[in-house]
């Protein structure tokens, strides 16, 4: 028994093949795709996208392009109190304090040593 070939499919039979099956895929004209998750953000520069349309709903097809990662911040509300506590503490100003509350992901006591060393 021998092995069934596929023949190869013109894009505009494989387009007709897919609107007859209830599946509409057509390009966008896109210059930057942005993916967030909560660690990180993805960003693709010139990809090449589609949107293929099935049964009322949309999928994107995301291909090529130059991909780039960088780190999310994450935001943080520093209560004034801590802000107060922290400029007394370390004998600082409440701007020195603040910023190293930010930069210690609002830890008090770390923040008063990383002020006490510099």
């Amino acid at each position: 028994m021998g092995v069934a070939r596929l023949r190869r499919m013109s894009p505009r039979e494989a387009r007709r093949l897919m609107r007859r099956m209830g599946l509409n895929m057509s390009p966008l004209d896109v210059e930057e795709v942005i993916l967030r998750t909560k660690e990180k953000e993805i960003t693709i520069r010139g990809p090449e996208v589609a949107v293929l349309e099935m049964q009322g709903q949309k999928i994107f097809q995301v291909a090529g392009g130059e991909i780039s990662e960088t780190e999310r911040k994450k935001e943080i509300t520093i209560p004034e109190e801590d802000i107060q506590l922290v400029a007394q503490q370390a004998g600082v100003s409440l701007d020195r304090a603040k910023a190293a509350l930010e930069q210690t992901n609002g830890d008090l006591a770390q923040a008063i040593l990383l002020l006490s060393q510099g």
